[in-house]
């Protein structure tokens, strides 16, 4: 049987449920970490298990230029690579098509890439990104597509869209179904509703074991990636797990889980900690700000992290000042954390039936004063 989920419960239109995967079970509303090289920044990955994570993010693009796909398949895969023993999703590279917009060439084949390492050329066709993320062994494989850049004319978006559903087509064909193992299709068409719905009719004609929505926290806001998603994912198969890629922001997570997405990636936590930004229950904290000089606090007093647990608010802003990479680290492994227990306190509402009692409480807690 390959990849499927299944519901638990539903509160609106929030849902709970666990998706089932080759290398184990994972309960949605899920924050997958980003390891776009084969590692979650900062994180060992006992670290990123501590956290409560269950499933982590590989890039197609990046571990095709470094170290090479057919190097990770001879050195046991990505799981024995990374000591990753939970589910692992790769993105397909198709991010990296509008992100590294001057640095392709696309064509109705494909897209040839000049490495932002060496300048060298790589080939990447929704054939070959099937073929990467088998040999990197990826529990849930991307389909190849363009992800469409923000702000797009309704002639652009219709143009991109419509390459990524014939991409979408050829993806389903080179891969190879396994036990545990799915494609996902990923619907585009920027912030267009009209497009969004041609491009779920034609994911859903081809057929995938789960549906995502691409194209979106690339500067449209929160409210227009709002009225996207109320747009777009009543229209999806209520039976298939729904993610919605690149977006890490607490409250936009809040606002898609209330509109029934299951899944988030983004790199905001790992990212943040390394530019010493804490996100905690009462809101965001600028751990460089020379207020927490000597604020003996922990981060966060309803965490229970090894940065909350041992360590103040006076000690981390040190860390900071002074460049130790300890510093970084523990306040990733705080967000991490934090993002981990908000999943956990998200699901746990749905379950009982009182998500909206919940997310009132959180959104009052994130105005306190931190």
């Amino acid at each position: 049987m390959t990849l499927r989920w299944v519901e638990a419960a539903r509160d609106g239109r929030a849902r709970a449920g666990v998706l089932h995967t080759a290398h184990g079970e994972v309960e949605t509303p899920v924050f997958m970490p980003v390891g776009t090289a084969g590692t979650v920044k900062a994180m060992t990955a006992d670290g990123v298990r501590a956290t409560g994570a269950r499933m982590v993010l590989g890039n197609t693009y990046h571990l095709m230029l470094r170290p090479g796909a057919e190097r990770v398949a001879r050195l046991g895969g990505l799981h024995r690579m990374m000591d990753w023993r939970g589910p692992i999703l790769t993105d397909s590279g198709g991010f990296q098509v509008m992100s590294l917009a001057g640095l392709r060439e696309m064509d109705e084949e494909g897209v040839t890439f000049r490495s932002h390492v060496d300048g060298t050329k790589h080939r990447l066709t929704p054939e070959r990104s099937v073929e990467i993320q088998r040999l990197l062994g990826a529990d849930v494989t991307m389909c190849f597509d363009e992800c469409t850049p923000f702000p797009a004319t309704h002639e652009q978006a219709a143009a991109s869209m419509r390459l990524s559903m014939r991409w979408a087509a050829r993806c389903r064909a080179a891969f190879a179904p396994r036990e545990g193992h799915g494609l996902f299709g990923i619907v585009q068409g920027s912030t267009y509703p009209d497009l969004r719905a041609e491009s779920v009719a034609a994911l859903t004609a081809i057929g995938f074991e789960g549906y995502a929505v691409g194209g979106l926290a690339v500067g449209e806001g929160q409210e227009a990636m709002f009225a996207t998603l109320d747009a777009t994912v009543p229209l999806l198969p209520e039976t298939h797990p729904r993610y919605l890629m690149g977006v890490g922001m607490p409250a936009d997570m809040l606002g898609a889980v209330r509109r029934g997405i299951d899944m988030f990636d983004c790199v905001i936590p790992t990212r943040s900690g390394r530019m010493g930004r804490a996100y905690t229950s009462r809101g965001p904290l600028n751990l460089r700000n020379a207020k927490h000089a000597e604020d003996a606090r922990p981060l966060d007093p309803d965490c229970d992290c090894p940065a909350c647990r041992n360590h103040s608010r006076a000690y981390i802003h040190h860390l900071l000042k002074c460049d130790e990479m300890l510093g970084p680290i523990l306040l990733t492994w705080h967000n991490l954390h934090y993002f981990q227990h908000l999943m956990r306190r998200l699901r746990r509402a749905i379950l009982e039936h009182r998500l909206e009692q919940e997310a009132a409480l959180i959104e009052a807690d994130w105005a306190r004063p931190t």
